[in-house]
């Protein structure tokens, strides 16, 4: 294991390997070969946005469980698959890279992807911890914009942010936004607690059948747990929780709307006070960024009550654009008395994203949600789970890149 988190830590710094070499050109008619690394539930429904791009082919899969192997076979039966995501990267075929990963595991990916000269759609949240953001960016700075890296808000790809870019390219309809309101809730059946996998956890999960040091990477070394494994969502190890999983989304989408930068502090509070099942994410939270834009974000979650849903609201002095299941832009009466209310119609398909990165690889022109943005929103993340687990407010040191 040792030696294995040695070779991992000089992947990710960029001094494993050799210089990335030019990515191979691709034309608007050639076809992309893509690897998965990792082959959970989110690279199953990956894999059905991928088929649904012209002149796309799956043509590897790497992940450390077997089983996994064996529904990525059922599915892509043309494609190689492999244990170890180094020998599907020793590919020079495969053009492309689609990592659906553990958290903790996308900063050693990321890097060896591009030292290995792919492009790279990297699964959100971006990057684990502050420490990983700045060696991804090593690594990014390193390529020198040779290949394409979108990070998976897919949001940012659809019509809502045509919509609210619309409705925003009038300053006088939103006047001065100083708060975004956005709510994420869930609920499960009684007995079912939210991303718990408890009935999946079968005697095929064994140290024959998973690479538990691969699972592990950096994390801290523990003895075999099928239970972590399935459920890593619930564990600080490996997970950011609700903030990582579905708070990144909904960031992703407003800092792309707003070109907003890194928070300059945040607040989390919460806990665990529904499913009592030895999960160490909170299961409901608040959360609050104070942006240097004089702009306070709010984010309120919990996996009890799916009454408020997914909804956000920009708060401006002479309007608000509310997102649900449409965008929606209503005036301020009281500033704004000659304004309309206004609904967005503009659609998207569901592979939008997936398509963006390829069309992306084939004509160089920037995706729509590109590294940095991937960067702001993950230390934005980071910010609010480290200001949950300190018991304190955290800021962000920008000379030194780093959460305090």
């Amino acid at each position: 294991m040792d030696s294995r988190r040695k070779f991992l830590g000089k992947v990710a710094t960029g001094i494993a390997g050799i210089a990335a070499a030019p990515a191979r050109v691709l034309g608007a008619n050639d076809r992309i070969r893509a690897g998965f690394i990792g082959f959970g539930d989110r690279a199953g429904e990956l894999v059905r946005l991928v088929r649904c791009c012209a002149n796309t082919e799956i043509a590897a899969v790497c992940d450390v469980f077997s089983k996994q192997l064996d529904k990525a076979r059922a599915l892509a039966p043309n494609a190689a698959t492999y244990s170890d995501y180094r020998k599907l990267l020793d590919d020079t075929s495969i053009d492309a890279v689609i990592i659906a990963t553990p958290p903790h595991l996308h900063a050693a990916q990321f890097c060896a992807a591009l030292d290995a000269a792919k492009h790279v759609y990297q699964e959100k949240v971006m990057a684990f911890t502050a420490a990983d953001a700045r060696r991804m960016r090593a690594a990014y700075t390193k390529d020198a914009g040779r290949h394409t890296v979108e990070i998976g808000h897919q949001a940012c790809s659809s019509g809502h942010m045509r919509d609210v870019r619309q409705f925003l390219s009038d300053p006088r309809r939103m006047g001065r936004i100083t708060a975004i309101d956005m709510r994420m809730y869930r609920n499960t059946p009684r007995g079912k607690p939210q991303w718990s996998r408890a009935a999946r956890v079968t005697p095929e999960l064994n140290v024959q059948n998973i690479d538990w040091a691969a699972f592990l990477g950096d994390a801290p070394a523990r003895e075999f747990d099928a239970h972590r494994f399935l459920n890593w969502r619930l564990y600080w190890d490996y997970s950011g929780g609700s903030a990582f999983e579905h708070m990144s989304h909904q960031l992703g989408f407003w800092y792309k709307a707003l070109d907003l930068q890194i928070p300059r502090a945040a607040a989390m509070n919460g806990g665990v006070y529904l499913w009592k099942d030895g999960r160490e994410v909170p299961d409901t939270m608040n959360v609050s960024l104070e942006q240097p834009e004089e702009i306070l974000i709010s984010w309120s979650a919990g996996f009890g009550n799916n009454q408020p849903g997914v909804t956000e609201d920009a708060l401006g002095d002479q309007g608000t654009i509310t997102r649900d299941q449409q965008v929606r832009y209503r005036p301020q009466k009281i500033n704004r008395p000659e304004g309309n209310e206004m609904t967005g119609r503009t659609m998207h398909a569901p592979q939008a994203h997936v398509e963006n990165f390829f069309d992306a690889i084939r004509t160089g022109k920037a995706p729509n949600a590109g590294f940095e943005l991937g960067y702001r929103v993950s230390i934005a993340a980071r910010m609010a789970v480290d200001s949950y687990r300190l018991g304190r407010t955290t800021r962000w040191d920008a000379a030194r890149e780093e959460i305090v």
